[in-house]
């Protein structure tokens, strides 16, 4: 009987699935949402993992409630979900509690544009329940925006810094700092905006680019020197502030030079006078002394202000450079934090003649009214007038902005709340901690929070706004004298559990003091709520007391802290700095970090330049799994790029991965895994060193999940996926797999082998790519299968190592693989060459001189056929050609006899026999096995 080819194609076992080869991830991954959530798959891993005992805790950071999530967030969110993902399938309750940092400046700003007002325009309460309904406007947004992430989490209960019961936790944690000694009111420098009018944190603050005054200026000195007047020359970028000044500070073991310049003698560095000199002009000029500042500072005590009728006093002070400026430094103690440290070693007075808005107040005299920033020409033409300016000119340096205004901001001394950083020994105890108990990811964020707290001044706690967590603290109508205790702390926090927040602003200050409260400083009666609100760094600081010691399902500390690196002085450092001081540790046993994404370009993404990518718009072209794809494919230690390029290139990686999953589905379409597995030392040898493989493949990448190195988590899989499985193993096995009989020994062999790749490829990728998994997963059964990957274990190392390393193997595959790609390559040239067509047309001739390898070429000449994808393979005495890389030499000819039309290979056999003439003598004696089988 002659049967046709397409009777010969019904034959085969050609591969075939419903696992689509087109993902349409934009479409099809809302409806795996709406299935888990309906399905309570979260709810049922952490039900399964509750009697595990072990536990993985990560604290989520807080993003603000007041937008959309960019492309940070789901960064960030990601590479946490996939720390849990891993985690919770290695067998851990590992909950996620998913919060919100409700309050603040962040939420206000926004507020405040979109209702076109100042904090000036509205009654606080009424604005402070507008707030709440904006903060939870974008919880809900927010929610809905991770969830499409394949975040998994409580989503129905998070923490909100603007629930009852955090803000008592908030309040309570002050409570529990003031008992302790930490907190305390003084008149300080802070970080001020004046268009937002409050204080800011030092994470409240961003460096940008700024033109500011670079003035040089005269303060004189009583004495003279002969008949010539003596002055310092001072240098300073914000002539604003030299109306609060009050002295000049040296440095103590500098030398600084008397220059006669004509007329007068200036004070100055003596490493920089020719540079001043050329800038101010000057030739003619001579030193005619020399002396260090600390000897100066004994013989001169004070000099004069160049345009008010003040003292201002010489001092030394080790912060001094010569890197800019003359080496004499304007000092005012209500400007900045080093002139703060001097005022207060030398008992200088603290100047300042400038209110919230950043406006000179009385104390300015003709400067009254003025923006301080404004004011700059005005100073230095007075200065012009009067001739004790030197120079005046520009200069381009980076300054402090407000980041949510984006201003300008200045240095204020202002009555603030602050919490002591050197009390009770925190910050050296901090120190020791960040060194020595806590782990860093990576290593680099332990030196840099390290400098942070070491350097860091005492935090200002208090903020000038309308929404957040009150500062319970009264302030005396009779005398002025501001107190609180942790007894009226606590009791505020009582009613704020009961009522909320709100109260402290609704209700009179009686309510909230013990009978017959008295002024410590007058004996007065008559008191006043303070206005002030806690910094929004102390509510999200102080989670690990309001959420990780207060939920059930977490525990303190928590094994992961994961941001971005801003937070090393942000969320990292406030978290540290209440937890240390309330409990005596750390809140976090280890801390991860990633950098910020940027444009293709490395350039930062805005609105303006119009390189802005958001997460909505990638999954809506190619959904979340490319977008987590992009995360985990980024060495996050630096700065992240992101473009339609990468997008592209990430999107065709995926597709690789995809098809790979199909291709092994489509190669088990018959294969019932409880009845046809074929147990380990039966499989084909070729199939014991793919799992042996796979056992190498599962080791990485588990140790790089340990080691958060997700990037290599995506290079390993994918380099697996696209060269050894589907370039190499499924291709070799091509033959096999659709030719001999469905249930053969050796088809069922490759089979049993195929399922366990899969099977530990989808939960290798579970974490990464949740959405692609659970599709692959729904298309494979077995007894014992979980109803979702994410609820299936990790692959276990230790078994899959015992059970199926093969160090043998491994080392003749290796071989065999190199020997491979040299034919491989070989053979192509010849089909450019037009000598042959398919290399199934190809005969290869094998020789080696070397004995080890005559011997492998022989042990192996059966395999070699489907391993090289030619029709025959022999191993001859002499062939030809050298093959690069390998002691073999090689013949190609056309391969002899007929192409057989079932398997395609060339064979003599062909023609044979007389009832499938067209077949060689492996198909016709398969297809004479079925005949007489389906006779029967």
């Amino acid at each position: 009987m002659m049967a046709d080819k397409k009777s010969y194609k019904d034959t085969l076992n050609l591969p075939k699935t419903k696992f689509p080869m087109k993902a349409n991830l934009p479409q099809r991954e809302p409806e795996m949402l709406k299935k888990w959530e309906e399905e309570g798959i979260y709810e049922k891993i952490m039900d399964e993992r509750a009697a595990s005992g072990k536990s993985f805790i990560l604290h989520d950071g807080p993003p603000y409630a007041n937008g959309h999530i960019h492309v940070g967030h789901a960064l960030n969110k990601t590479l946490k979900d996939m720390c849990i993902k891993y985690f919770s399938m290695k067998g851990y309750r590992a909950p996620y509690i998913p919060g919100w940092d409700c309050h603040g400046l962040p939420v206000e700003h926004q507020l405040f544009k979109e209702l076109k007002i100042t904090k000036n325009d509205i009654d606080q309460v009424v604005f402070r329940k507008k707030a709440y309904k904006y903060a939870m406007k974008f919880v809900k947004i927010q929610t809905d925006e991770f969830k499409r992430l394949g975040i998994f989490g409580d989503w129905n209960k998070p923490y909100l810094t603007l629930t009852n019961d955090y803000e008592a936790a908030i309040i309570d944690a002050l409570a529990d700092l003031y008992e302790k000694g930490y907190v305390y009111k003084g008149l300080k420098p802070v970080n001020w905006c004046k268009k937002c009018e409050t204080a800011l944190a030092e994470a409240e603050v961003e460096y940008e680019e700024k033109q500011s005054p670079s003035i040089y200026v005269k303060f004189s000195v009583k004495e003279k020197i002969g008949n010539k007047k003596v002055f310092f020359a001072v240098w300073t970028t914000t002539p604003w502030t030299l109306l609060a000044n009050v002295a000049v500070a040296l440095h103590p073991e500098f030398l600084y030079a008397f220059v006669d310049v004509g007329n007068e003698i200036w004070i100055l560095a003596e490493d920089l006078v020719e540079k001043i000199m050329e800038r101010a002009g000057i030739t003619d000029h001579k030193i005619i002394d020399k002396k260090s500042g600390k000897d100066i500072s004994l013989e001169i005590k004070v000099s004069e202000h160049p345009f008010i009728e003040r003292d201002s006093v010489i001092v030394t002070a080790d912060y001094v450079t010569k890197e800019e400026g003359t080496g004499c430094v304007h000092t005012a103690p209500g400007h900045g934090q080093d002139d703060y440290i001097t005022g207060k070693k030398y008992g200088l007075p603290v100047i300042m003649p400038v209110d919230d808005t950043g406006k000179f107040t009385d104390e300015a005299g003709v400067f009254a009214g003025k923006d301080v920033l404004d004011a700059n020409n005005g100073i230095i033409e007075c200065m012009k007038a009067n001739t004790t300016l030197i120079y005046a000119g520009k200069v381009i340096h980076s300054y402090p902005h407000c980041w949510r205004c984006k201003e300008p901001i200045i240095f204020r001394a202002t009555e603030q709340w602050f919490l002591n950083i050197d009390h009770n020994d925190l910050r050296s105890g901090m120190f020791d901690i960040i060194m020595n108990k806590v782990k860093w990811s990576p290593e680099s964020g332990r030196g840099r929070i390290g400098a942070m707290v070491k350097n860091r001044p005492d935090w200002c706690l208090s903020r000038q706004r309308l929404w957040g967590v009150p500062i319970p603290a009264f302030k005396c109508n009779s005398c002025g004298n501001t107190f609180t205790d942790a007894v009226i702390i606590r009791n505020v926090a009582e009613y704020t559990r009961e009522k909320g927040a709100n109260i402290w602003f609704e209700r009179p200050a009686e309510e909230f003091l013990p009978q017959d409260t008295r002024c410590s400083k007058c004996d007065g009666t008559d008191f006043v709520k303070e206005d002030d609100i806690l910094d929004v760094w102390f509510d999200s600081g102080v989670s690990h007391k309001a959420v990780i010691e207060n939920r059930k399902e977490l525990s303190f500390p928590a094994d992961l802290y994961l941001e971005g690196s801003d937070q090393h002085r942000g969320w990292f450092q406030s978290s540290l700095i209440t937890s240390v001081a309330i409990n005596d540790r750390a809140p976090y046993k280890e801390v991860l970090t990633h950098g910020f994404v940027v444009d293709g370009d490395g350039k930062k993404m805005s609105k303006s330049l119009g390189n802005v990518i958001s997460p909505q718009e990638v999954m809506k072209k190619y959904g979340a799994d490319i977008l987590r794809l992009w995360v985990a494919s980024s060495d996050y230690d630096g700065d992240i790029k992101l473009s339609s390029e990468i997008l592209e290139r990430l999107a065709d990686g995926y597709r690789k991965i995809r098809n790979t999953f199909r291709f092994l589905l489509s190669n088990l379409y018959d294969f019932e895994i409880d009845e046809n597995m074929v147990s380990i030392e039966d499989l084909a040898e070729i199939d014991k060193w793919m799992l042996s493989q796979l056992a190498d493949i599962t080791d990485k990448i588990t140790s790089y999940y340990d080691k958060w190195e997700f990037h290599k988590v995506y290079r390993t899989i994918y380099d697996f996926c696209v060269y050894e499985v589907s370039s190499f193993y499924l291709d070799v096995l091509k033959d096999t797999l659709y030719i001999l009989e469905a249930d053969s020994q050796e088809r069922r062999s490759h089979q049993t082998v195929i399922f366990h790749i899969f099977d530990v490829l989808v939960r290798l990728l579970a974490p990464v790519m949740p959405f692609t998994s659970e599709e692959a997963w729904s298309y494979i059964s077995f007894s014992g299968k979980k109803e979702s990957v994410h609820m299936s274990d990790w692959p276990e190392i230790s078994k899959l190592t015992v059970e199926w390393k093969n160090v043998r193997l491994d080392e003749k595959w290796g071989k065999m693989l190199k020997m491979r790609n040299g034919i491989m390559k070989h053979l192509e040239l010849k089909r450019e060459k037009g000598l042959i067509g398919s290399s199934l047309q190809a005969e290869v001739c094998l020789s080696s001189e070397d004995d080890e390898t005559k011997s492998f070429i022989e042990e192996n000449i059966e395999l070699f056929p489907g391993l090289f994808k030619v029709s025959k393979v022999k191993h001859v005495a002499t062939a030809l050609e050298e093959i690069e890389g390998v002691s073999v030499r090689i013949s190609v000819e056309t391969a002899r006899g007929e192409k057989c039309l079932r398997c395609w290979n060339y064979s003599e056999t062909v023609g044979e026999n007389k009832e499938f003439p067209d077949l060689c003598e492996r198909c016709y004696s398969i297809m004479s096995e079925r005949s007489a089988n389906n006779a029967q």
